[in-house]
């Protein structure tokens, strides 16, 4: 008889309630659990896919061991036996800067790659750290840590409230949210409208998202900081700021005039393709609304001014009083993030503690740019990377220049890749460790639930027990740590074991914490969970703000609903001043930059990227259910543009920029404006070695083999996926 399990969907940011229909070990269905306390039954075709996704015929079965040059079956002993007798020889002789990680998307999709990462970096002491978040992210946590002094604390939109919403470089409806946690935004979108609201979206593609928007403004892409700095600056000139409570807790108010002076909607409209006017009704508009959240996203933050643009989001919040306010955009407080205490001074932020050994890279969030990944393994010399742990991370296809660290991976003394696949890059590893499918895994949304429009807190244990043959994802990550570290054979749950009495040790002496004065063994013997990582999970729920413990998740299936976002200033500031630091130092000295891009007219034509339902980056491209219709790899161009260029619908193009040339197929659409061309990311399953069957099949082009590494946003390390110039060449 068939049964149903309920299951948090782990395949994007949204983190949508399913109920899975099971038969025998076999996920036969998924739909939408309507009794989620915080999806309330919507679901997406990557959620509705889950089944094939989990019994794909592709995923790996066995850890995979490289004898005589060849990827062949092993068992889990003989897989860690090799790197126990690898890695630690390797660190001895040539030190720690010899190892790199690399730490793909996947990894904050699950529960292993939130809470083992961190402890195998600290073991192996290296700072050589790569991770998607130099593709995607970073510009917003630099700019977060530089206003608020936490590159974690990052303020999401309340959309449920606000009466005006601004997105930039956003398409939630098709990437259902990035850094904002929303089941259905695009429900919430429409309920914005319903309720009277306005909603703004600035986007040179004419994106699901755009055609929702009471207006869409197409600018020049990469042009979003000189945008966000007029609005600011017509704001300052017009006298329309307002912070209200914040203007206490503000530094820098007073000089933010003077800097962002040269910033006039009349000085930035060329540069943006947009008119002063528009421009100037925009902040207007902005001001004027009772509430409003300004929202940027990857289109914004993968651009040569990525940071500044992040910076200037949340000028705009503060400036028109919209920040930490029911309605414009607040901090979420998780289920096990730390208990509050009291607000004061804290160490602050900063980037460039250490530097990359080729390029001179400056390390932010204690990340280096993985566009500089290729060059630390090539280049020869003291400090040369020779060992690579690679963990749910397929940089091949999502890094820029693909082919050159294809041939440097190649390279490498020692590879270990953590994938359920042998893709693009695990293919070259000497050892691969296969997690098993998502339904035989538990799952706990730590980082997602710290950027979520609602508080809440949900727990999904495995909806199938482990097949026979099988590792635990969380006994993988234990134990390549022991294999790493020279303790390898010692038992998976020391590790966690060790975690538990470090942090409750901590616990105890800490005067905010809920469990200070404690005894750390009494504590540790009251922990409920059947596996290290539940007891870690009901661990952090104690010491967390709300008084939870892991039963309480446990007996409320469908999740517990902590309540509406609510204001956490000041708590949540760790500046040295305590206070927001609304125009530091680097941001400052950074400014003189962008004004040289007031006079910058762009190449004929430059692309971007663009997000696809059906898609989450390169790895779901093996599922037959997500492939076809409008998943596909093509060039999008303007009817102009192709008719200028001799291009037609469905015809074949090269295309060319810094790092090659692509061919691609053309798809002629007024989705782009003039001047835009856009390929989607993550495509590009045609090497030889990897065992993506439903991928290959469709291979597509790399849109990152255009790129050879050196444009990106110089204080976070970002590469630069979006507005960059291109050459179009039609082909027979």
């Amino acid at each position: 008889m068939p049964r149903t399990a309920l299951r948090i969907c782990p395949l994007c940011e949204a983190t949508c309630g399913l109920t899975l229909t099971i038969e025998g070990t076999t996920v036969t269905g998924a739909r939408g659990d309507r009794d989620d306390v915080f999806s309330r039954g919507f679901i997406c075709p990557k959620g509705a896919a889950f089944g094939q996704i989990d019994a794909d015929p592709d995923r790996l079965r066995t850890p995979l061991v490289r004898r005589d040059g060849r990827l062949q079956e092993a068992t889990w002993d003989e897989a860690y036996d090799a790197i126990a007798a690898a890695v630690p020889g390797l660190v001895a002789e040539y030190g720690a800067q010899s190892v790199g990680v690399v730490l793909g998307n996947p990894n904050v999709h699950t529960m292993a790659g939130a809470l083992y990462p961190p402890l195998l970096l600290k073991t192996l002491g290296t700072r050589n750290l790569f991770t998607a978040s130099t593709l995607d992210q970073m510009p917003k946590h630099v700019s977060s840590g530089f206003l608020f002094g936490d590159p974690l604390a990052i303020p999401v939109p309340d959309l449920d409230r606000t009466d005006f919403l601004l997105l930039l470089g956003a398409n939630p409806v098709e990437s259902n949210g990035s850094l904002c946690t929303a089941p259905d935004f695009p429900g919430r979108l429409k309920a914005l409208r319903a309720r009277g609201g306005t909603l703004v979206v600035v986007d040179p593609r004419r994106t699901r998202t755009a055609a929702l928007a009471d207006r869409h403004l197409a600018p020049r892409p990469g042009s979003d900081a000189l945008l966000l700095a007029a609005l600011a600056h017509t704001l300052l000139a017009e006298k329309l700021t307002a912070p209200g409570a914040l203007e206490e807790r503000v530094e820098g108010l007073g000089e933010l005039g003077a800097a962002l002076a040269s910033f006039t909607p009349e000085a930035v409209a060329p540069a943006c393709d947009l008119t002063a006017v528009e421009i100037r009704s925009l902040a207007r508009e902005l001001a004027a609304a009772p509430t409003a959240a300004v929202y940027g996203r990857i289109g914004s933050c993968t651009v040569e001014h990525g940071t500044l643009a992040s910076w200037l989001v949340d000028v705009l919040n503060i400036l028109t009083g919209n920040l930490d306010r029911p309605g414009g955009a607040l901090f979420p407080l998780s289920a096990t993030d730390r208990a509050p205490r009291p607000a004061g001074p804290g160490r602050g932020f900063t980037v460039g503690r250490w530097h990359s050994r080729v390029s001179g890279h400056a390390e932010a969030k204690s990340e280096l740019p993985i566009a500089a990944l290729a060059e630390e393994i090539e280049t020869p010399g003291e400090g040369r990377i020779r060992t690579l742990l690679a963990i749910a991370a397929n940089p091949v296809l999502s890094a820029p220049d693909g082919d050159r660290l294809d041939r440097a991976l190649a390279g490498l003394d020692f590879m270990v890749s953590v994938d359920p696949y042998l893709n693009e890059t695990s293919r070259h590893a000497h050892v691969v460790l296969p997690p098993p499918p998502p339904a035989q895994t538990a799952h706990f949304d730590f980082a997602f639930n710290a950027f979520a429009v609602r508080n809440q807190a949900r727990y999904s244990p495995p909806a199938i027990p482990l097949e026979e043959g099988r590792m635990d994802e969380c006994e993988i990550h234990a134990r390549l740590i022991l294999a790493v570290s020279g303790l390898h054979g010692a038992p998976p749950g020391a590790v966690d074991e060790r975690v538990i009495a470090d942090t409750l040790a901590r616990a105890a002496a800490d005067a905010h914490s809920p469990l200070h004065g404690t005894d750390p063994s009494e504590q540790a013997g009251r922990l409920a969970g059947r596996t290290g990582p539940e007891k870690r999970l009901d661990m952090m729920l104690r010491l967390g703000p709300y008084e939870l413990v892991l039963d309480d998740l446990l007996e409320a299936p469908h999740g517990i609903d902590l309540g509406p976002l609510r204001p956490r200033l000041p708590e949540v500031l760790k500046t040295r001043s305590g206070r927001i630091e609304l125009l530091p130092d680097p941001i400052a000295a950074e400014l003189p930059r962008l004004r040289t891009a007031l006079a910058y007219r762009p190449a004929a034509l430059v692309l971007v990227g663009r997000r696809h339902l059906r898609s989450n980056n390169s790895w779901l491209h093996n599922v037959p259910a997500l492939t076809g219709g409008s998943n596909r790899c093509t060039l999008q161009v303007h009817p102009q543009d192709a008719a200028r260029l001799g291009l037609t619908d469905g015809g074949r193009a090269r295309v060319a920029a810094d790092g090659g040339s692509l061919e691609v197929p053309v798809e002629v659409t007024e989705a782009v404006r003039t001047g835009v061309v856009s390929l989607p990311h993550g495509w590009g399953h045609d090497r030889a070695g990897a065992r993506l069957g439903v991928a290959s099949a469709t291979p597509g082009a790399n849109v990152n083999q255009l790129l050879d590494g050196t444009r990106i946003d110089r204080l976070s390390g970002t590469a630069v996926l979006n507005g960059f110039p291109v050459e179009l060449t039609p082909l027979p």
